[in-house]
């Protein structure tokens, strides 16, 4: 789960209190009065009693009153303690595990729509926007490389991944190649570099330019020229954004600003990777919210997010996004299973698996 925050001492009644607000005002979207919570006869507390309470949750952080005469809302603070701590995390329902494993199975002949499809299921599933960073291809282990020709001197450079996701760059010669020759080189770097990240891969190529560039051969020569040049390519990891015309319906979205801040957050591309990427810095769920992060404080939304991994090298990460009153109970078990499924999915694939 998300990293763990610094918490007062609660009694077990102001936790039990705070737990109820949370999930009233998840269920609710209202400010959460004194005399709603009072109502529950499990706490059997006056609206007197819950009213005390609620001012001292307030005073350390945990609840805010959005105007005078309203109740009480969740802060980040109070969010992140009840999800640490005070909700009951409920397992993904059978039936929506086994739709999962279904789509995701129907979809293993391309790991690019692979990707895409985990986005379509966290946002089908969760009603909010599902997010998929897919592994840049600079990371990614090299399975093959072709060189193919499209006019005397431009050169198209095929990269495919062990874990099947493929990029191409166009490449300017100096000289026109046979088609031979290319093909020639496309073997020789396959089998003598599949196995290692392209970065590996450049990273000795140059080295091993600037300490032969005057003895070897013209073959060899071109060869280091044409893979330094081709092997630059998808250094920035693709992002799959599936449902954000879902999150409008939120109340949280009623104002054309916010609407806007909305669209801008999911064009800046950039930005949704860096957040994304820092869930792929363990294996756990991590829960950003409100001023957590640049991101989410924009808009008061929050992400849950994980990273998935094909054994032990971690691919990418996955979340969903939306309001910070989500349904984390039911939201970070989704998230964890397709972050789970998809690594397992993608391993798979990566070891030439088929579908059953």
């Amino acid at each position: 789960m998300a990293e763990r925050h610094f918490v007062p001492s609660l009694s077990a009644r102001d936790r039990e209190i705070l737990r109820d607000i949370v999930h009233t005002y998840i269920v609710t979207g209202e400010p959460v009065s004194s005399r709603t919570i009072s109502k529950s006869e499990r706490l059997g507390l006056s609206a007197a009693t819950v009213r005390n309470v609620m001012a001292d949750l307030e005073e350390l952080g945990f609840l805010a009153q959005p105007h005078t005469s309203a109740g009480r809302v969740p802060t980040p603070a109070g969010y992140h303690l009840f999800i640490e701590s005070l909700m009951q995390s409920r397992a993904v329902p059978a039936r929506e595990r086994r739709y999962i494993d279904e789509t995701l199975r129907s979809t293993l002949d391309d790991p690019e729509r692979l990707v895409a499809m985990a986005g379509h299921l966290l946002s089908e599933l969760s009603s909010l926007a599902g997010i998929v960073v897919a592994p840049a291809i600079s990371d990614t282990v090299l399975k093959e490389v072709q060189f193919m020709p499209l006019s005397e001197r431009r050169v198209v450079c095929v990269v495919v991944s062990a874990d099947g996701f493929a990029d191409s760059k166009v490449i300017e010669l100096d000289e026109p190649v046979a088609r031979e020759e290319l093909q020639r080189i496309g073997n020789y770097l396959t089998a003598n570099f599949a196995g290692m990240t392209l970065r590996q891969v450049r990273d000795r190529l140059l080295q091993q330019l600037a300490e032969e560039r005057a003895q070897v051969d013209r073959l060899l020569q071109l060869t280091l020229t044409l893979a330094t040049r081709g092997l630059r390519i998808g250094s920035q990891p693709a992002v799959v954004v599936d449902g954000a015309a879902a999150l409008l319906a939120s109340p949280e979205l009623s104002s054309i600003d916010r609407v806007r801040r909305l669209v801008d957050t999911f064009e800046d591309r950039v930005r949704l990777v860096e957040i994304l990427s820092r869930c792929a810095e363990g294996r756990g769920i991590r829960v950003f919210i409100g001023e957590d992060t640049d991101l989410t404080s924009e808009l008061d939304f929050s992400l849950v997010g994980t990273s998935y991994a094909a054994g032990d090298r971690v691919l990418g990460s996955l979340g969903v996004f939306g309001p910070s009153r989500m349904e984390y109970a039911r939201i970070i078990p989704l998230v964890h299973y397709l972050g789970e499924t998809l690594g397992e999915a993608l391993a798979g694939l990566g070891r030439g698996e088929e579908t059953a």
